[in-house]
């Protein structure tokens, strides 16, 4: 299957709005795919949830707001909470998913490599060829 893209609906339910801008949350979906796409490409199919994770938090916070004030209450999120970007666990994610990271192993031998040894054994070695000639028992 191919990666499909959620709709500015599902951007919707994800957020719990009962009335989402359509446009504006089908462009941040677009920009959070793209921006996913950075980091893997093709998406795997279970990506929609972190590119709604990500078009989520610029919709919600455009300005990169991290505290106001309003009245007599006041908000305050964690600085780098807004704007459109992926957490480096959204990247982690998206490369688990896509079955990269983690731990590997790499086999250097080529296929064609022969297990035997590649020196000869010569017969003009000592004592039955465990010593070179010169050496000897003491």
């Amino acid at each position: 299957m191919t990666f499909v893209a959620p709709t500015a609906e599902q951007l919707g339910l994800y957020l719990g709005l009962d009335e989402i801008q359509g446009d504006r949350a089908d462009l941040l979906i677009a920009q959070a795919v793209a921006l996913a796409e950075s980091v893997v490409k093709p998406l795997p199919d279970q990506a929609t949830a972190i590119v709604l994770s990500a078009a989520g938090r610029a919709y919600v916070n455009p300005q990169q707001v991290s505290y106001e004030t309003i009245g007599p209450m006041s908000v305050q999120r964690p600085s780098g909470s807004g704007g459109l970007y992926l957490t480096k666990a959204d990247k982690a994610a998206l490369k688990s998913l896509a079955g990269r990271g983690g731990a590997f192993t790499v086999d250097p031998t080529p296929e064609t490599a022969d297990p035997s040894p590649t020196w000869p054994l010569d017969d003009t070695y000592v004592d039955g060829g465990w010593l070179e000639p010169g050496w000897e028992y003491p």
